[in-house]
């Protein structure tokens, strides 16, 4: 009795309302401590706590996980075999449960067929909209709505099969250095080791010069070499001369063996179409050309397809208008004043009608993503370029629109990537699927987020091993007393700040006439010797100008390679986006080294870790290989890890698990049977190192090994670096895939800072934080602040308003997104960006100046 007064009380002091909790008992995924936890139905419920300390194992992976598997049961088991499904949660039992939806931040399957409208289904729409109301050249038979997709046969224009860039191998992409003789490797495209040896030795047969300059050649030579189709099968002599080889064909001499010529072109273009390996394709692509294909200009479809029209532009024009424009064009066409509906609904009604039902239906939706910031987006750009915020509030869009009842929308920090002033258009979307009768489940660090909610969950008190406790679980005003929570201070104005004093720059390094997406003959000047910070509203063109134009030139500038972008699919699937101008115009004597960290993976595979990114693993194996016992057995370094065959349990062959398939149920994972996924043999787990063996050393947090290897400075010294990064609680050989892209960023930062610091490198950094506890930030500064103070340039793009504020130089893009951006609104120190009415970012950063 008194239970059930309690939750009413706490029901009506929150807000929500009396229809229930979601009890949980007993929940022991990942690192939650077997923790009980009551959480009200239809409210904005936050789940709080430093980076690690098992928030999103308590929501994603026990409540989602939970319902999934709950719906998965009414499913048809031949269906549960096509479904990606999450695994049963460690939990004892979960009451209350309703139906869950989880907008998470990964990609999906990375590919540019994907795109802003197929995701929101928008793309569906407009090309009904083409098929039904669209305008016809006379005599053209009507197209049913699979013509105006680039996805289908019905659609795609066949010279580029939908892709709207067409690749082809030429003299200049295959023969870089036409100086160079056949026999010196001139034709780069053609494979190394034997095979081009053997290609080279089949042109002497024929009778072509090899040692001979490329450009004197002739020309009729030289096509025949590259673009070929023939292949002619020959007598091959390994190892003669041009002269004895003419020689022995006279004789007729028996050869080594019989060769099949292939043309260069021919070369390329067949190992990219049919090679398993990722390794060869990406070498062959070098070689290969892209541009915009001849027959359609790039929209993707057929003539026929794009010679129907709407408002006076092809379906293809029309996906690429930004969404702001896109509302501008439909809005007449939805209230029926447009001049085209007034003339169609003269001729045909029923197209006129059909027009206003979708133009009205497409404007609805594209309000919603206006709303969240997203109006910049056109709807043809490919879903790799977006980023995980963007994409995650995309869907979150498509949901709002659904007006399903009942469900809980279980979301994974959909703050990330915003700008304080888009922040207030995500909590109106958020509340109004609240309004419609859904729970929201939110893992969220951002403050404002944080107390816009109705309901707190803290999880901690920190991460890993010494978090995975409920600290909390009520309104927000009851967390100002529970003095173990690291998120109360933060929301509770306790939180020092950092203020230190304003840097002079020791230098300027300054770009000229930048072009790049929405960034038009931009000139920028970025300070040297102190903290940067790029801000403003998300699409103003800051990743635009910071990791990409700037990236750009200034690894060019320094001779390095600029990292491709491998998230993005296949490679010649990959958006291209070249930067069209800018230089550095000076400054770059200043700078010796470019080190950018990004959010990417540290590994696709469970093989790669932290230790072994680090570096630190490899002196870990050193010590276990110096051990007496290991040394009279002649072990060596290669012996203690487990990708090599000798040191590696042969069952499972290093990976520590099997999978089990159980076709339409979730496959299991597996300890190895065998080693018990120790991922070592018997042998080498018999090695010891301080009472220790390989496997028990990577199964330590990065705390637990500071300690044990207390005595051995190579392997501290990284330890120490990532300790205070905030990553203590990670265990050395904890899987790369199990990681978060916030972790994967510092753990870069930290194997960049165990490096002696020579100064005058660049740090590049975009959105560092994201992901990152306010406890965490303050970590993450300490560490950038040193860097700076070695005498580093850092350059971050941030939205955190106190990240900005600590910084000594602030760049404000904007003033708005897309087209309305892609201008320095202002460049200063925080204090001057504060006064101005025009920038966006100004209020914010005076309310964290203070």
């Amino acid at each position: 009795m008194a239970r059930a007064r309690r939750s009413k009380q706490q029901s009506d002091s929150s807000g929500t309302t009396e229809q229930g909790f979601v009890e949980v008992r007993g929940a022991r995924q990942h690192n939650l401590k077997n923790v009980d936890v009551r959480i009200p139905r239809d409210a904005f419920v936050v789940f709080t706590g430093v980076s690690g300390s098992g928030k999103s194992s308590l929501a994603f992976g026990t409540l989602y996980a939970e319902a999934q598997r709950r719906y998965f049961e009414s499913v048809a088991p031949y269906a549960r075999r096509l479904i990606d499904q999450a695994g049963v949660p460690e939990v004892d039992a979960i009451d209350g449960l309703p139906p869950a939806v989880a907008l998470q931040q990964h990609r999906g399957a990375p590919t540019t067929r994907s795109s802003v409208g197929s995701v929101t289904t928008l793309a569906n729409s407009l090309r009904l909209l083409y098929s039904r109301a669209g305008t016809y050249p006379r005599g053209q038979p009507h197209l049913d709505s699979d013509a105006f997709s680039p996805n289908t046969p019905a659609g795609a224009c066949p010279k580029c099969h939908g892709l709207g860039r067409i690749y082809d191998a030429t003299e200049k992409s295959m023969v870089p250095d036409d100086s160079l003789t056949i026999r010196e490797r001139a034709i780069a495209a053609w494979p190394p080791a034997w095979h081009g040896q053997n290609l080279r030795d089949i042109l002497v047969t024929l009778g072509y010069d090899v040692d001979r300059p490329w450009r004197e050649l002739p020309k009729k030579d030289r096509d025949w070499i590259l673009f070929t189709e023939e292949q002619p099968t020959v007598p091959v002599y390994a190892g003669f001369t041009p002269a004895e080889t003419q020689r022995a064909l006279k004789r007729k001499a028996a050869p080594s063996y019989m060769g099949t010529f292939t043309g260069a072109r021919r070369y390329v273009l067949q190992t990219f179409a049919t090679t398993q390996s990722a390794l060869m394709k990406r070498r062959v692509s070098q070689y290969m050309v892209s541009g915009d294909c001849p027959e359609c200009h790039g929209k993707r479809l057929r003539r026929e397809s794009l010679s129907v029209t709407f408002a006076g532009l092809d379906i293809g024009e029309l996906s690429r208008l930004p969404l702001s424009e896109l509302t501008d064009l439909l809005a007449p066409v939805a209230d029926g004043t447009a001049k085209d509906v007034a003339a169609l609904a003269r001729v045909h009604p029923e197209k006129a009608l059909v027009a206003q039902r979708i133009a009205h239906d497409v404007l609805a939706r594209v309000n919603v993503l206006t709303e969240l910031g997203l109006g910049y987006l056109s709807l043809e750009r490919g879903t790799p370029t977006l980023s995980p915020g963007e994409l995650q509030r995309l869907r979150l869009a498509t949901q709002v629109r659904s007006n399903l009842f009942g469900v809980v929308y279980v979301l994974d920090e959909p703050s990330a990537g915003l700008h304080p002033a888009d922040t207030a258009a995500l909590l109106k979307a958020l509340d109004q699927l609240k309004g419609s009768g859904n729970s929201l489940f939110v893992v969220e660090h951002e403050v404002d987020v944080i107390r816009h909610a109705d309901w707190i969950v803290d999880v901690g008190p920190d991460a890993g091993e010494q978090g995975g406790q409920i600290l909390y679980s009520g309104p927000l005003e009851g967390l100002k007393a529970v003095k173990a929570s690291r998120t109360r201070r933060y929301l509770f104005g306790d939180a020092e700040k950092h203020r230190g004093t304003r840097r002079s720059p020791k230098g300027w390094l300054r770009l000229q006439g930048v072009s790049r997406n929405n960034l038009k003959e931009v000139d920028v000047d970025f300070p040297l010797g102190v903290l940067t910070t790029v801000t403003g509203v998300s699409g103003s063109g800051k990743s635009s100008l910071v990791s990409q134009v700037l990236v750009e030139l200034v690894a060019g500038h320094l001779g390095h390679a600029v990292p491709e972008n491998e998230d993005e699919g296949e490679e010649l699937e990959r958006t291209v986006i070249h930067t069209t101008g800018g230089r550095i115009a000076s400054g770059m004597e200043g700078i010796k080294r470019l080190v950018q960290v990004d959010q990417k993976p540290i590994g696709r595979t469970p093989r790669s870790n932290l230790a072994t990114y680090t570096g630190l693993f490899d002196n870990v194996r050193k010590l276990f290989a110096a051990t007496p016992a290991a040394r009279s057995r002649r072990y060596d370094v290669g012996r203690f890890s487990f990708n090599v065959a000798k040191g590696r349990c042969e069952t499972c062959e290093g990976e520590g698990f099997v999978s089990v398939e159980l076709l339409f149920l979730p496959s299991v994972y597996a300890p190895c049977p065998t080693c018990q996924g120790a991922r070592y043999n018997a042998k080498t787990l018999e090695i010891q190192y301080r009472g220790k063996n390989i496997a028990e050393v990577l199964g330590m947090t990065v705390d637990a090994a500071h300690d044990f290897f207390s005595e051995d400075p190579l392997v501290q010294r990284p330890l120490a670096v990532l300790r205070e990064v905030g990553l203590g609680y990670l265990r050395l050989g904890q899987p790369a895939t199990e990681l978060s892209g916030g972790e994967a960023q510092r753990i870069k930062l930290a194997t960049e800072l165990q490096r002696a610091q020579r100064g005058s490198s660049l740090y590049v950094l975009d959105e560092p934080t994201t992901g990152l506890h306010p406890s965490d930030v303050d970590k993450l500064m300490t560490q950038l602040e040193g860097l700076v103070a070695s005498g580093n340039t850092v350059i971050l793009v941030e939205h955190d308003m106190r990240v900005v504020a600590a910084s000594d130089w602030v760049i404000d893009m904007g003033p708005g997104a897309g087209d309305k951006g892609g201008r320095v609104v202002v460049a200063g120190p925080p204090e001057e960006v504060v006064g101005l009415p025009y920038s966006q970012t100004a209020p914010f950063l005076e309310e964290a100046l203070g």
